[in-house]
């Protein structure tokens, strides 16, 4: 009788990535999930965020026995006592996860082995706009700019493809660059 040692590049057990691309391949279905948090609000700017259960391939995920907290505030500047980041840099890191896992699954899927992956994320904001001070001043960033640090295994042009890779298949990135539906509502 043979097993087969799982292999890992990059922290990322290949075998299991690759079942679980076949598995999907043959069951579409099982790539839907929905994904959830909820929040409430502590006082002033402080507002907490917990995350818990999700559903993927039509079943809910149970392995998480504690929600995960992310609390939120504002500086002082902007009013807030600084319990936390506020929602903008809750947002920023939110795609700084997901470019960084998107990239580190291709590189992995691929073959090659990373050595550090670094980045930042910036973005501008005119409060104004959030203030109601001028109509023509958006809310939220102007623009977003990502700049990646990247050590590998790899040409500069392969890290550059990395790179590619994870803007065109991040989520994140995705919900950032193009308009999603937001349906709001009061509940009663």
């Amino acid at each position: 009788m043979t097993t087969q040692t799982p292999t890992t590049v990059n922290g990322v057990d290949i075998t299991q990535l690759m079942e679980t691309i076949g598995a999907i391949k043959q069951e579409p279905a099982l790539a839907l999930g929905q994904f959830r948090a909820t929040s409430q609000w502590i006082r002033g700017a402080h507002s907490r965020a917990a995350i818990q259960g999700f559903m993927l391939g039509g079943q809910e995920d149970m392995s998480r026995t504690e929600p995960f907290a992310v609390d939120m505030s504002e500086a002082p500047a902007l009013l807030g006592q600084d319990e936390g980041p506020n929602p903008v840099e809750v947002l920023l890191s939110a795609l700084s996860g997901c470019l960084t896992t998107s990239l580190v699954y291709h590189a992995a899927a691929r073959g090659i082995r990373l050595h550090r992956v670094e980045s930042t994320y910036e973005g501008e904001l005119d409060l104004r706009g959030f203030l109601g001070l001028d109509p023509m001043v958006r809310n939220g960033f102007k623009q977003i700019r990502v700049t990646f640090k990247v050590d590998a295994d790899a040409t500069p042009e392969q890290i550059e493809e990395l790179v590619m890779l994870a803007q065109r298949r991040s989520p994140v990135f995705d919900m950032v660059s193009n308009p999603v539906p937001v349906m709001v509502e009061v509940a009663r």
